[in-house]
């Protein structure tokens, strides 16, 4: 039997460089050059994004407003956009679709392409990218960073590794060398939490994660630890997929003030699942899991999920598992600053997905 020809993908990754922030210094000549948080300023607020120049001073999304304000006193918060963003997005993906339509989006402002088989027939996938970020930069006057490989998670990778206005390439027959060198807080995945796990099983960098055995991954980290051994390996068998299936609608709601009166948590508890509800209809969204989010006025953050039978769409169904869950939460000594609910896990998903079958190592000579 005829040995079955497999072929080795051509992944790229795009990712904007500050992309919210570079947005707004684009349109408002007065910010360019100056470090701009998008959000709102004050107690209450949030950094939702952070231009370059802010983030020179520490300063990244998700941080307070009052955290940010002191690390840059001169720090300039600008009001989100989201309209605009979205516009802007639809115009970067209109560039990336006069090369490939199988573009997956992660976000508006990153995504990946497979271009192994590319509308204008360029053989280079190195070569794409660098047109794309120059088209992006001539066309939006907005600047992108390109990551070029093989598969999904080393192309993120590629991306990340020179930021900003970065370009990089890993090759297949250098993928263990680049792995084996890389910090295990730069893994896809792997967060402030998980890193911190992995460093007090003595894993600090790839090759350390290599030579961890599969077992102990599973233990310590569940179905993420295969995916953490298989990335080790340079292995991520995970196709670039156009269409992707919405899995979860939720929303978040930072409250006025810190509260922890049951009364003032369960009326807070209450609006936001009137606007999950109000979500989950505008996209005939339903799922079974429900997922209560928790962060704290020290922004410690937990999260307590369920899964029921019934399928979760009405305010009826899922305020009284909402309550439920909020009973796990101790929060009389420590006060509540943002409440999230999300419905997630629908019984119907997409089960009808291309695998893709990869070459062990070493690979042949490929030209990238």
């Amino acid at each position: 039997m005829a040995e079955q020809q497999q072929v080795i993908r051509k992944i790229i990754h795009i990712d904007m460089d500050a992309f919210y922030a570079s947005v707004e210094q684009r349109d408002r000549q007065e910010l360019r050059g100056k470090p701009v948080a998008v959000g709102h300023e004050g107690e209450r607020g949030v950094v939702a994004a952070a231009s370059y120049e802010a983030r020179r001073y520490g300063i990244r999304s998700a941080m307070s407003s009052v955290r940010a304000k002191k690390m840059c006193p001169q720090l300039i918060f600008v009001p989100g956009r989201m309209e605009v963003y979205k516009e802007v997005s639809a115009q970067i993906h209109a560039i990336f679709h006069q090369y490939t339509d199988l573009i997956e989006p992660l976000a508006l402002d990153e995504a990946f392409l497979d271009v192994t088989q590319n509308k204008l027939n360029i053989p280079l996938a190195v070569d794409i990218a660098r047109e794309i970020k120059q088209k992006i930069r001539a066309e939006l006057r907005l600047v992108a960073s390109a990551g070029v490989s093989y598969n999904k998670f080393l192309a993120k990778v590629a991306s990340d590794y020179r930021k900003p206005d970065g370009l990089c390439t890993i090759h297949p027959d250098k993928a263990l060398d680049f792995i084996d060198t890389l910090p295990i807080e730069n893994f896809w995945g792997v967060g402030p939490v998980t890193a911190d796990r992995m460093h007090r099983l003595g894993i600090h960098r790839g090759d350390h994660l290599r030579n961890t055995p599969l077992s102990l991954l599973v233990k310590e980290f569940g179905k993420a630890g295969k995916l953490y051994y298989d990335f080790a390996r340079g292995i991520d068998l995970r196709p670039v997929q156009p269409e992707r299936v919405r899995k979860s609608i939720g929303c978040e709601r930072t409250l006025e003030r810190d509260v922890n009166r049951q009364s003032s948590v369960i009326i807070e508890l209450y609006h936001t699942a009137v606007e999950l509800v109000n979500r989950l209809k505008n996209k005939n969204f339903k799922g079974t899991t429900l997922t209560l989010k928790v962060k704290f006025n020290d922004f410690e953050q937990i999260t307590r999920s369920i899964t029921v039978t019934k399928e979760l769409y009405e305010l009826a169904d899922i305020l009284p598992l909402a309550k439920k869950l909020l009973k796990e939460v101790r929060y009389e000594l420590h006060p509540i600053r943002l409440l999230g609910l999300t419905v997630s896990n629908p019984h119907e998903e997409n089960e009808h997905r291309t695998e893709w079958k990869q070459l062990a190592f070493p690979f042949a000579e490929e030209k990238w």
